[in-house]
């Protein structure tokens, strides 16, 4: 198990460009499965999650070639079913949530797949009835096996319909969606996610051939085509990056300017971060943090204190509400944190108060957090990172508190973040990879 070793109360300086998308990337990386065709993807982050997504479709028969450092192509003629069998992908694919994806496109072109329950961040119940019941209702078979916890999907030919989603899932859209492009007829579904993740899927689809209408929206109209081409296509930068650095410039009292920020698929990510207190300066697709002693939070209009809740797109992500905590604790007033998508992802508060930080728990989906207006900065001490978003939280206190702090367990960190420390370190930071 790694660590990092970081010494805080650094003030940071200079520009960094965010990864590409890493939510983006595990979607279009499994639509590659829907054609022959050869497809270019660009900007791709090489982060450990993708990196064993790739490994998966390397195994499962898929030519990959790497163009350069972020540049892949992907060229799927056959796949290799009996590898759907192997311990080896038994355990690859059950140490990521992302490769359930694989399933749709394996349905679609293959009429068969396998699936076994997906791992990644423990951050509560993220349940697949989304995934499951849409295939299903596209023409879709499957059967359980208790015994390796695996599912074995099967179609004689998957049928368009009508379906209104339970759930506003991003993975759950994306999967149907792939299904639904190459399935006869139209399918329309309903309470579709929206994120900017689907709306490049969505793009990539339609460049490969698909016919896929009301793209931006919750209501996605999907005909039906014979066969895909193969497309170039380059992802964006990931938001949630843009929102880290963010956080990271108000935390330290730095001056940071984040480059090539697709600021038109951030959504309300900026004026979240203001509610805080922080400036922001848009110059083009770039942001610039402005170094700020304090930061003021907000009141609502009729004086109630600040609340910020995540919510489905186009309300705020949840993969940022991490962030938003940890920046609070260093703002000046008072702030309700309502994590209400997922019931563990709050845990991690404990850390911050052993650093020295006014946070109450309210119970697993609220904290209340009373700033301290970078008057008493938090302190460095020993912990460990439970999932991706809060060990990046971990890491930005970290560099703002006082003396030495270790995060052990950056593997998680590392799943979704590439080379951080590195990259921080040129702004200034002084964060030293210990090797486990």
């Amino acid at each position: 198990m790694s660590s990092f070793e970081i010494t805080g109360g650094k003030r940071l300086s200079g520009e960094i460009i965010p990864q590409g998308a890493k939510n983006e990337a595990l979607q279009v990386i499994c639509a590659t499965l829907l054609t022959a065709g050869t497809v270019t993807i660009r900007n791709i982050p090489v982060i450990h999650d993708v990196v064993r997504l790739i490994e998966l479709l390397k195994a499962l028969g898929v030519v990959i070639r790497q163009q350069d450092s972020s540049t892949f192509t992907f060229r799927t003629e056959t796949v290799q079913f009996d590898y759907l069998a192997s311990e080896d992908f038994r355990k690859k694919a059950g140490s990521m949530r992302g490769s359930i994806m694989i399933l749709g496109p394996l349905l679609a072109r293959f009429g068969k797949g396998l699936v076994y329950l997906p791992g990644g961040d423990k951050i509560g119940r993220r349940r697949l009835d989304t995934h499951f019941t849409g295939l299903q209702n596209l023409g879709a078979t499957w059967s359980y096996d208790p015994g390796n916890h695996s599912y074995t999907f099967t179609t004689a030919g998957l049928k368009g319909c009508y379906m209104l989603l339970d759930e506003a899932s991003v993975t759950g859209t994306a999967n149907i969606l792939m299904a639904a492009v190459l399935a006869r007829g139209t399918t329309t579904i309903f309470n579709a996610a929206c994120e900017p993740y689907i709306v490049q899927l969505c793009t990539m689809l339609n460049r490969m051939g698909a016919r896929i209408t009301g793209v931006g929206s919750n209501l996605l109209t999907i005909e039906g085509v014979d066969f895909l081409n193969g497309c170039d296509h380059i992802l964006l930068s990931d938001m949630i990056e843009v929102g880290s650095f963010i956080g990271l410039a108000a935390m330290t009292g730095s001056e940071i300017t984040i480059r090539q920020v697709n600021f038109q698929h951030l959504g309300i990510i900026p004026e979240v971060f203001k509610r805080l207190g922080i400036h922001l300066d848009q110059q083009g697709d770039d942001l610039h943090i402005p170094a700020q002693a304090h930061y003021a939070v907000e009141y609502f209009m009729e004086g109630s204190i600040m609340t910020i809740a995540d919510a489905p797109w186009p309300g705020f992500t949840p993969d940022l509400i991490s962030i938003v905590l940890v920046v609070a604790t260093q703002a000046r007033g008072s702030v309700l944190i309502h994590q209400k998508m997922f019931e563990s992802r709050l845990f991690f508060v404990d850390k911050l108060i052993d650093m020295g930080a006014k946070i109450i728990l309210c119970d697993p989906h609220r904290a209340t957090v009373i700033g301290l207006d970078h008057q008493v900065p938090l302190r460095g001490i020993r912990m460990s990172s439970p999932d991706i978003r809060a060990g990046v939280a971990l890491l930005i206190a970290a560099l703002s508190a006082e003396g030495v702090s270790v995060i052990d367990n950056i593997e998680q960190i590392d799943r979704g973040y590439e080379r951080i420390d590195d990259r921080l370190n040129q702004l200034g930071a002084h964060i030293r990879r210990i090797d486990g």
